[in-house]
């Protein structure tokens, strides 16, 4: 090898490996695009894409029906006791729920939980 060859930049990329890599950028844009229009389901609950984050939005989809319901109750801004008795459960399993939820949406604790039901659930009028 000369050092004329060793010291020569890299090639650029090819007209097709530009055109996939642009095809990819425009599905990945879409698909963002579409999350933010349609309706989300969360437990037995939609709510508007726009309201949810992405980051949150698989974790989302993976909590149980009760663990929504404690989830949208704290986002109307219930205490937990007011909440166990609307779902007819004490506050433990509430808390219970409220933990399952953190962990599942990987979140640092209650203040991050109220935040996000807050964000997913209060009410916009």
């Amino acid at each position: 090898m000369t050092s004329a060859t060793a010291l020569r930049a890299p090639s650029p990329p090819s007209d097709a490996e530009q055109l996939a890599q642009l095809i990819a950028e425009l599905r990945e844009a879409e698909a963002r695009r579409g999350a933010a229009t349609r309706e989300i389901r969360i437990g037995a609950f939609t709510v508007p894409g726009w309201r949810v984050p992405l980051l949150h939005l698989a974790g989302l989809q993976t909590l149980t029906r009760n663990e929504a319901a404690v989830l949208r109750f704290l986002g109307w801004g219930r205490a937990n006791g007011d909440i166990g008795t609307l779902l007819n459960m004490t506050e433990n399993t509430v808390r219970t729920h409220m933990n399952n939820a953190i962990r599942k949406l990987d979140l640092d604790g209650v203040r991050e939980l109220n935040s996000l039901a807050g964000l997913l659930f209060l009410p916009l009028e």
